[in-house]
């Protein structure tokens, strides 16, 4: 059974801008869409809105409401929906584990707030073995359907194969170029080894070992992905200030989090932290050895 993407609803605009570009996606990709609120019944302070059959029949509407949203863009598209019986992390955990991907709604700029990405989307992001891509809800104009595919790759290739890999193959179904990033600093001093000396100096310096070492990792995903244009930007800053320059007209910003065998916790790296915060269109947070 092929995998679908899911997405989160909550009935909010943000959601809703998430399950437009979920549903863009799936059609280009030919996969299902699966549509998901997480609901647990509890009495609530005001009686009005006590009776839980009340409650499941306003969140049942609610996702019949976006499925009629999809039907109405993409009719040809699969789409199913379910009202998940979980409180909010477990349920898109759970979720992402069967998922192509898991697409999260984003309340915008500043600090991370809402239903689905703050506290709970955060968890999600940090934990999730899938990527997941959070949208934004768009301001006066549509999710824009134009522009590079924005990676940011950092280490060596096989650090963030999974990262690169994702890009590209959103590069190929959109028709888009790839735009790969690669930030470095000056390390201190006590950061020097032999090792790494005389690596640069064979690559003719810093800047060209910068360069070659991002030419490597791309080498692979070129010859896999001949058709996806590649434009190679490595500059010397801090990792998140360099993506969000690059992404300035980005029609997706593609960062890695690295996967950490510990406790749920809201942890997902420097980088992914300010695209998440600052981008102006959707981020894909991918998972990586």
């Amino acid at each position: 059974m092929t995998p679908a993407i899911t997405v989160g609803v909550d009935g909010s605009a943000e959601s809703l801008a998430a399950v437009d570009w979920a549903a863009e996606e799936a059609a280009l990709r030919g996969t299902p869409l699966r549509l998901v609120h997480a609901w647990l019944w509890q009495p609530l302070d005001v009686p009005v809105v006590q009776d839980p059959e009340t409650q499941a029949k306003s969140v049942r509407g609610m996702l019949r409401e976006a499925e009629t949203r999809v039907a109405t863009r993409h009719p040809q598209l699969s789409v199913t929906s379910e009202v998940v019986s979980d409180t909010v992390v477990p349920a898109l955990l759970a979720e992402a584990e069967r998922a192509e991907m898991l697409v999260l709604g984003s309340r915008g700029h500043g600090a991370l707030v809402g239903f689905l990405l703050g506290s709970y989307g955060q968890q999600v992001i940090a934990a999730a073995p899938r990527p997941v891509v959070s949208v934004r809800a768009p301001q006066g104009a549509e999710v824009r359907h134009a522009g590079d595919i924005v990676v940011g790759q950092q280490g060596s290739g096989e650090d963030g194969a999974d990262v690169l890999g994702f890009a590209f193959r959103e590069a190929a179904v959109r028709g888009a170029a790839v735009r790969a990033v690669r930030a470095w600093s000056l390390p201190p001093v006590y950061a020097y080894s032999p090792g790494s000396l005389r690596l640069a100096d064979e690559a003719g310096g810093l800047v060209q070992y910068e360069e070659k070492a991002l030419r490597t990792a791309l080498a692979p995903w070129r010859d896999r992905f001949p058709d996806v244009p590649v434009i190679e930007h490595v500059e010397m800053g801090s990792g998140g200030q360099v993506l969000l320059a690059a992404a300035a007209e980005a029609r997706l910003v593609v960062v890695g989090r690295r996967v950490r065998h510990s406790p749920i916790g809201t942890h997902i790296g420097s980088v992914a932290h300010a695209a998440l915060h600052h981008a102006p269109c959707p981020v894909a947070v991918v998972p990586h050895a």
